[in-house]
Parts: C-alpha cells; structure tokens; sequence
C-alpha cells in the first residue's frame, strides 16, 4: 500500500514539473514537429534522388544487386543522349507554348468569369454557377470524343490549338478566384465608383491584384496540369515534331519499353525545370495564397 501510495506521489511531481516548465514543454513539442517534418520531407524528396541519381549511373548499374543509391561514375553523357536520341529541344519549346498560352488566357478568362460571378448582380447568377461547377463531375474522357470531332471540323486535329482552346476554361479556377473575390469588401468598389471608375477599371485595377494569391495558386496548377498532360496530346497530335514534352518522352522509352533507363531519368530530371523555375517565382503568392486561406478557415 505504501509502495504505491509513493508511485502514484512521484507521478503527480512529475506531471507537476512537467507543466510548470512551459519553455522546455515548448522545445519539446518543437522538436518533436520539426523531426517530423524533416522525416516527411526525406521521404518526399528520396525518389527525386534517386531519379537524379540513376541518370548520372550507367545503365547496367541501375539493376546491380545490391544496389547502390549514389553512382560510382557519373555518366553525365545520358543527358547529352537525350538531345541526340530524340528533338527534346522543341518537345519543350511545344510544352512551354502550350502551357504558357493556357496560363495566360486563364488569368484574364478566370479572374473575369469569377468577377462577373462574385461581384455583378444578374438574373439566375448563382444557378448558372452551380451548372457550370457541375462540369466538374464530368471525367474529361467523357467529353474527349465530342472535342475530337469538333475541332476537327474546325481543322484544327494536330495542332496546338486543339489542346489549349478547351483547356482555357478551368471551372476550378474560376471557383477559386472567385471565393478569393467573396472574401474583398464591397467597399474597394463603391469607393471606384464613386471616383468615376468603370467596371472593368474597378476588375482590372482593383479586384484582380487583391485576388492575386488565388490566380498565382490556380495558374500554377493549370501549368502543371497541362505540362504533364499525356492524354490529350495523344488523342489531338499525329505530327512528331508538334509532341509535347510527355508524349515525346516515350520515344525514348523505345520498342517494348527497352530503352535506356538512364536516358529516361535524364529527359525527365530536365523536364523538372520548368515547373521548379514557376514555383520559385510564385512561391510569394502561393505562401500568401495558404496563409490567407488558413486565416480566413
């Protein structure tokens, strides 16, 4: 009895002293979360390292037993046979038109759609938002058959035009942007108006730089999306040099898959530059982006 009268004597102490030390209970908890974000982050950036990795090895090494995961020789000739392999030079140039003229259209089309529906009072407003939010429950596999005979009435199968004209509406960016302008005063408009502004004055000087957040988080995920697009490409595009970046990877892939891992590892190492290059310049709005959401959430 008296045995575990002190136990549970010596538990409370140390509860006791546990909670009237707020400084080292802090340090824990941070040390604790940051350990965790770090074995968060090994984990998510360990397959990027060995993409790198198999790219700079020989070929045979990438299936030696065991293996290794640093190259004993880097071979930095498999980048160079890329360039030789296949005209990776323009399949990036197509990809960067392609994405590029999708990001810019969907910054003017998106942000004047969301403005139209977040601040301009019109008849059945908020049910032609809700049909046309309902498109999102569609699978684009469903719609891909109706587009092919569509554009090529239109002539333009095996052009770039038929895979940037569809992807210029982009219902979730518009939702987005579009809750990002809810969330704006009604007062930063009655305030130009009153100066004489119109209301593509009040959309283009006021309302869009404030919603810029939620169009840099929306374009880079458009970028992205359409940067890797793989299904599209290989629906719309017969024409070797008008492939973009994913569907002309897998030429290197060659007949029956044989081609040269490091070689593939190598196109694709290089095809993570240019969304890197976006994040890097983006990463102001898209930090502002998450902050403003966790603030108003």
């Amino acid at each position: 009895m008296e045995n575990s009268e002190n136990a549970v004597l010596e538990k409370n102490t140390v509860n006791a002293e546990f909670k009237s030390n707020p400084i080292r209970n802090k340090r824990i908890s941070k040390l604790f979360a940051n350990s965790l974000l770090m074995a968060f982050a090994i984990y998510i950036i360990l397959p990027f390292m060995w993409i790198i990795s198999t790219s700079l090895r020989l070929p045979k090494d990438s299936f030696s037993l065991p293996p290794t995961f640093w190259p004993t020789d880097f071979i930095y000739k498999n980048y160079l046979d890329v360039f030789d392999r296949v005209p990776f030079f323009d399949f990036i140039i197509n990809s960067i038109k392609v994405s590029g003229i999708v990001v810019i259209g969907h910054i003017f089309i998106s942000s004047m759609a969301a403005f139209a529906f977040s601040r301009i009072k019109f008849p059945g407003r908020d049910i032609i938002f809700i049909i046309f939010l309902s498109g999102l429950m569609i699978p684009g596999q469903v719609t891909i058959i109706p587009q092919f005979l569509f554009l090529s009435k239109m002539g333009l199968v095996d052009t770039h035009f038929a895979l940037i004209l569809p992807a210029l509406i982009n219902p979730i960016g518009i939702f987005l942007i579009r809750q990002m302008m809810l969330a704006i005063p009604k007062t930063y408009d009655e305030a130009a108006y009153i100066d004489g502004a119109n209301r593509f004055w009040v959309y283009y000087k006021v309302i869009l730089p404030m919603s810029m957040p939620a169009v840099a988080v929306t374009s880079v995920m458009l970028f992205i999306a359409n940067w890797n697009d793989f299904f599209r490409p290989l629906i719309f595009l017969n024409t070797y040099e008008k492939m973009t970046l994913p569907l002309g990877m897998t030429v290197l892939t060659g007949l029956f898959g044989a081609g040269n891992l490091s070689a593939i590892l190598a196109g694709v190492t290089m095809s993570l530059i240019a969304p890197l290059i976006l994040y890097i310049f983006c990463q102001k709005y898209l930090l502002e982006g998450i902050t403003i959401g966790g603030l108003k959430g």
